[in-house]
């Protein structure tokens, strides 16, 4: 017997996952179900959301634009960081998830909904970013996670059953890869790429041509930051979410922003990931080069030993956790320098830094010209080096005493 539930709102995609989560709802509980849908910059995925809501037997549909608050609160400030899990990857679904389980809390609490609900299955990361988010929300909140319930057990077993209640869905058998697409990225997983020695098929690819086919001719642009965010590119200010998808379109037409990766998940098993990442990848490689000039030394190895950990929140899921965001003010402190210009150049999947320049710029070319100077006294050193080679001068006397006993 299933405990009684009279509204649920579930986070919708319209993929095939939550088209069947949406019929499997109501033939199961009973209820009635709320599809929200969020616009972090699927693009045309979204167009046909509400009409297949509804065929599907939504009550209601949402469809909230989120993108210019994705990329300002959830993107930037990750961008702040630099963070990066694993080495490689850029975080895009791990920070889309706290927005839209926040979001979807809000309308939950608008509808007067018991509960809420969404498409992760019980072997990824998602459910926990999801949960997660809606618990620091509302510890009593009712969750229902159905590939954590019912028995089908497999994407083939979902594609069955909306044939079966005549769902359209994307998904086929020879397309058989789950996709998942923000302002930040698009990342595949599942199905043919699961064989980590299989090479991702060329026609997967959406935001990015091949670096192969990239121009021939390299493009430089400038990208302008203000306190760690990046404000302008070319000198043409934008706003947050117009910025990255600009620069997705310069990253995408170089074939910049590839990775395939495997990675950690939280619970406990390897996954093989492929992303796009085009204007994330400039954005980073952008603000690394820019607070190489601006950052104080022991300020930037400080926060940079940090990073792993702070990526590693973002992934597993704590967005709203008192450690991410006491982490995040000291990350932010750190950007009130981090204000210039960065020049790149962008060729066949390359995104390499030509110049940096900021009027808070702590190099010197005074104190590090190789030619002469009035200002750096070059014997200092000799006091410096000896100081700091004290103890192992006195480790090695030791050592040297003990062997002639």
């Amino acid at each position: 017997m299933t405990k009684q539930v009279n509204k649920v709102v579930l986070a919708y995609s319209g993929g095939l996952d939550t088209s069947v989560i949406l019929k499997w709802l109501i033939e199961t509980y009973q209820c009635e179900v709320v599809a929200f849908a969020a616009n972090i910059g699927q693009g045309e995925e979204l167009d046909p959301i509400e009409a297949k809501a509804k065929k599907t037997g939504a009550a209601k549909v949402y469809i909230d634009d989120l993108r210019e608050e994705f990329v300002k609160n959830y993107v930037f400030p990750a961008f702040r960081a630099n963070a990066i899990y694993e080495g490689q990857y850029l975080l895009g679904t791990s920070l889309a998830r706290p927005l839209i389980a926040k979001r979807q809390m809000e309308i939950a609490a608008a509808e007067n909904a018991d509960a809420v609900s969404h498409g992760a299955t019980g072997k990824g990361n998602d459910q926990v970013r999801f949960e997660l988010t809606y618990l620091a929300i509302d510890p009593h909140i009712r969750i229902i996670a159905p590939w954590r319930e019912w028995n089908l057990s497999s994407r083939s077993a979902l594609m069955a059953f909306a044939e079966a209640h005549g769902i359209p869905v994307q998904a086929t058998k020879e397309k058989p890869y789950s996709s998942d697409r923000n302002l930040l990225h698009i990342s595949y997983e599942g199905g043919i790429l699961e064989d980590p020695w299989r090479e991702p098929p060329a026609d997967m690819f959406t935001l990015t041509v091949s670096p192969k086919d990239a121009p021939d001719e390299a493009e430089v642009m400038e990208l302008t930051f203000r306190q760690g965010d990046p404000v302008a590119v070319n000198d043409h200010f934008m706003s947050p979410a117009e910025l990255l998808s600009e620069l997705n379109r310069l990253g995408g037409r170089h074939g910049i922003g590839r990775t395939d990766i495997v990675e950690n998940r939280f619970v406990g098993m390897k996954s093989r990931g492929v992303y796009e990442t085009p204007g994330g990848t400039i954005l980073r490689c952008a603000h690394i080069a820019l607070e190489s000039i601006t950052l104080d030394r022991e300020v930037m190895h400080l926060r940079d030993s940090l990073i792993p950990r702070y990526a590693e929140m973002v992934y597993y899921g704590f967005w709203f956790s008192p450690e991410r965001e006491l982490l995040q003010k000291m990350i932010d402190d750190t950007q009130k320098t981090v204000s210039g210009v960065v020049r790149l150049e962008l060729y066949k999947g390359n995104c390499r830094v030509l110049g940096r320049k900021s009027d808070q710029s702590l190099y010197s070319e005074a104190h590090a010209t190789f030619e002469d100077d009035s200002v750096y006294r070059q014997h200092d050193a000799e006091g410096f080096i000896r100081l700091n080679a004290l103890r192992l001068r006195i480790e090695k006397l030791v050592k040297d005493r003990l062997k002639k006993k």
